[in-house]
C-alpha cells in the first residue's frame, strides 16, 4: 500500500510500505550511514511516514533493546570505566540512539532492566533521564506531585547563589549574590554531574513545621531574627549603569563633565555633589535615587537658524546618568574603556546589601514557596528540648492538599545528614530508603519519625504535640520587596493621554482596577472613587449646536466653534482627557462624534 512521506512537515514523495521504509531508515541510522539527529515514525492513522530533521527539537538517549535484551552489555560498562570507549562510540555502534517526541510514540521503553520483555524496544539509561536538569536536582522527586515538581524546578532558576566566581570583574545586568551559600545535605546524582558545588544557590536551615501566632498563615514563613543577624539569607544586589561619549555630525561630541549651570536641563548642585573633576563618581560613594553618577552634556538635539548663536553661547543639554527612582546603594566599581566603535565607555556598578525582611520570597526545592510574614526575635521562637531554635517556621497547612511528601522526606534526611555529618543520596528512583533513615535516626538517639518535643518561646510551656523538625535546603529567590516596593503621589504623565506613566522605574501611577473600584462602591465612598478616577481630568468647551469640541482662545479672549463660528453657546464639560483623545481619533476616521448635552439638574 502506497503511503506518503513528509520531511519536516513538507510532502516529499511516496513509498510502497511504510513500516519497511521506517525500519530501513532506523537501521541506516544505527549503522552510522545517516546522521543520528534524524527521527522517523510511521503514522498508522494517516498512513504516512513522518521524518523530522529540524533544529531545536528535544532529543534524549535510550539504549536499544533486541529480543528482550539490551545491546549495552557488562563489557561496555567495563570499557567505559577504563576509558577505552566513550559515549559517542556507543552511538556510532548503534547501541544508544537519540529519539524525539515523534519517534517516542512508536516505541515501548522499559524503566528498569528487570522490567524488560520481548515487546520492549528501548531501555532507560537511568530512570532520572526522563527529567530535565533542574527537575533532576530535586531530591526524592518521585514522592511529589508532578505539578509541584515542575514548579520546584522552575523555582531553582530564580534562587540566589554564586552565579559566577569572577563576578567582581563582570558588569552583568540585574545580578544578586548570596553571601554564604551551602551545598545541600540531601543531594541527587545530578548535583555531582552538574558540579553544583561550584555554584550553590541556597542554605541548609533548621525548619520546624508548626503554626505559630498566625504569622505563617497562607504560605508565609517566620524567620528567626538571630539567624538573620548571623548572616542567614544575606545577599548583595548589583546594578550596572553606563554611558557612551558619542560623536555627532559636524564635529560635535558629548562631554563627560560636571555640567555648568548654563546647561539646559541643569538639575541641582545637590544632585552633582558626588562627581569628581572628571565628571565621574568615586568608588564607595553612598548614593540614593536621582543622584548623578556620570555627569554628561550633549549638543542640542535640533538645529535651527539660531544655532550659530546658540553654539557660540555653548547652550548644551544635560544628559547625565542618575540612580533610578526607588533605588540606592554604594558605588562598587568604576570602569573606563572603549566600545566597538572606539567611543569612550564609562560603566559604574552600584551594590546594595539586602538583609531578609518581611515580604521577601523563600522556597524549598519542592514547589513550597512563600514570603516572610514576620522576623521574630530568637527569644520568642519555639525551641527543642536540646535547645535548638529553628531558623524557619513552616506552616503545616501547606502539605496535605499539595501532597509534597518529598518536602517532609528532605526534612528528616537533612536532619540525619547534619547529625551524622554526611551527604544523603536523594536521587529520584534511586534514593536512600526511608527505613534506613529511620534506623540511623534511632541510633543517633532521636525519634525515628523526625518529631521532637518543643517549648513555646513566649510562655515557656511545652507544646501538647510533638513538632516535626529537621534540616532543609532553602533558597532565597530574586523577588525581593526592595525591588518591588513602589508608591507615588503626583508625578510624570504621558504626553498623549495625560495619564500617569506606567511602571516603577518611570515613577508611574498605581492602577485602580475594576475590583478595587468595587470595594469603594461597596463602602459607599463615592467621593474617594471620583478622586481616584480623575488622573486625566479635563474641562473641555463643547459647542451646544454641533456637539463638537470648541476652541477657547485665552490669548485673544474669544470662544468659537471651528464649524459653527462665533455666535453659538459653548458649555464647559468635565471629561477624561483620554475620551477627548478618542473623539479626535474618531474624527480623523471621518466619523462625526456628536456630544448631546443635557443640564445636570
Amino acid at each position: 500500500m502506497v503511503c506518503e512521506v513528509y520531511i519536516d512537515g513538507v510532502f516529499s514523495g511516496n513509498c510502497d510500505e511504510g513500516t519497511k521504509f521506517v525500519d530501513k531508515i532506523k537501521n541506516a541510522r544505527r549503522q552510522n550511514k545517516i546522521p543520528t539527529e534524524i527521527n522517523v515514525k510511521y503514522d498508522v492513522h494517516t498512513n504516512a511516514v513522518v521524518i523530522e530533521t529540524a533544529k531545536g527539537r528535544a532529543q534524549r538517549p535510550l539504549i536499544i533493546v533486541k529480543e528482550g535484551k539490551p545491546l549495552l552489555t557488562k563489557e561496555h560498562y567495563t570499557k567505559l570505566e577504563k576509558g577505552e570507549i566513550t559515549f559517542d562510540d556507543l552511538i556510532k555502534e548503534g547501541i544508544i540512539e537519540y529519539l524525539d517526541s515523534t519517534e517516542e510514540e512508536d516505541i515501548l521503553t522499559a524503566f528498569d532492566e528487570d522490567d524488560l520483555t520481548n515487546e520492549h524496544t528501548h531501555l532507560e539509561i537511568h530512570p532520572i533521564t526522563i527529567m530535565g536538569l533542574t527537575a533532576s536536582l530535586v531530591p526524592y522527586a518521585n514522592f511529589v506531585q508532578a505539578s509541584r515538581l515542575n514548579r520546584g524546578s522552575k523555582t531553582q532558576k530564580q534562587a540566589l547563589g554564586l552565579y559566577a566566581s569572577n563576578y567582581l570583574v563582570r558588569m552583568d545586568t540585574d545580578v544578586n549574590l548570596l553571601h554564604n551559600p551551602h551545598t545541600p545535605l540531601v543531594e541527587s546524582v545530578m548535583h555531582d554531574i552538574s558540579e553544583f558545588r561550584n555554584h550553590p544557590s541556597g542554605q541548609n536551615l533548621t525548619v520546624a513545621v508548626i503554626s505559630y501566632d498566625g504569622y505563617n498563615m497562607e504560605d508565609s514563613l517566620i524567620l528567626n531574627r538571630g539567624s538573620v543577624d548571623r548572616g542567614m539569607g544575606r545577599s548583595t544586589f548589583f546594578r550596572p549603569m553606563s554611558t557612551i561619549q558619542l560623536r555627532y555630525a559636524g564635529g560635535l561630541i558629548d562631554d563627560i563633565v560636571v555640567p555648568d549651570k548654563e546647561v539646559r536641563g541643569y538639575r541641582s548642585e545637590k544632585d552633582y555633589r558626588y562627581l569628581e573633576d572628571d565628571g565621574i563618581i568615586y568608588p564607595e560613594a553612598k548614593v540614593s535615587e536621582e543622584d548623578v553618577v556620570i555627569g554628561k552634556t550633549s549638543p542640542p538635539r535640533f538645529l535651527n537658524e539660531m544655532d550659530d548663536i546658540n553654539l557660540i553661547q555653548n547652550v548644551r543639554r544635560e544628559s547625565s546618568v542618575a540612580v533610578r527612582h526607588g533605588e540606592n546603594g554604594i558605588v562598587d566599581m568604576v570602569l573606563l574603556t572603549e566600545n566597538e566603535e572606539g567611543n569612550k565607555l564609562i560603566q559604574v556598578r552600584i551594590r546594595d546589601l539586602r538583609v531578609p525582611e518581611i515580604g521577601d520570597k523563600y522556597a524549598s526545592r519542592h514547589g513550597q514557596k512563600g514570603v516572610v510574614g514576620l522576623v521574630m526575635d530568637q527569644s520568642d521562637m519555639p525551641f527543642t528540648a536540646s535547645g535548638i531554635t529553628p531558623d524557619i517556621l513552616f506552616s503545616p497547612h501547606g502539605l496535605p492538599s499539595r501532597m509534597t511528601v518529598s518536602h517532609l522526606l528532605e526534612l528528616v534526611c537533612g536532619k540525619m545528614g547534619a547529625l551524622s555529618g554526611k551527604k544523603i543520596n536523594g536521587t529520584t528512583f534511586d534514593s536512600e530508603p526511608e527505613k534506613e533513615i529511620r534506623r540511623q535516626l534511632l541510633e543517633l538517639g532521636f525519634n525515628e519519625e523526625g518529631v521532637e518535643t518543643m517549648y513555646n518561646g513566649i510562655t515557656g510551656e511545652q507544646f501538647k504535640v510533638k513538632i516535626y523538625t529537621g534540616s532543609m535546603y532553602y533558597m532565597k529567590l530574586k523577588h525581593m520587596v526592595a525591588n518591588k516596593m513602589h508608591a507615588r503621589a503626583r508625578g510624570p504623565v504621558q504626553l498623549l493621554t495625560r495619564q500617569p506613566t506606567e511602571g516603577r522605574a518611570k515613577e508611574g501611577g498605581l492602577r485602580l482596577g475594576e475590583m478595587e473600584k468595587d470595594t469603594f462602591v461597596a463602602h459607599g465612598a463615592s467621593q474617594l472613587l471620583k478622586e481616584r478616577f480623575d488622573s486625566d481630568r479635563g474641562v473641555v468647551p463643547i459647542c451646544e449646536k454641533c456637539g463638537l469640541v470648541a476652541i477657547d482662545d485665552k490669548f485673544k479672549g474669544r470662544q468659537y466653534c471651528p464649524i459653527c463660528g462665533e455666535n453659538v453657546s459653548i458649555s464647559y464639560v468635565e471629561i477624561a482627557y483620554a475620551f477627548k483623545l478618542l473623539l479626535d481619533e474618531i474624527k480623523s476616521l471621518g466619523v462625526y462624534p456628536k456630544l448631546c448635552l443635557k443640564d445636570k439638574f
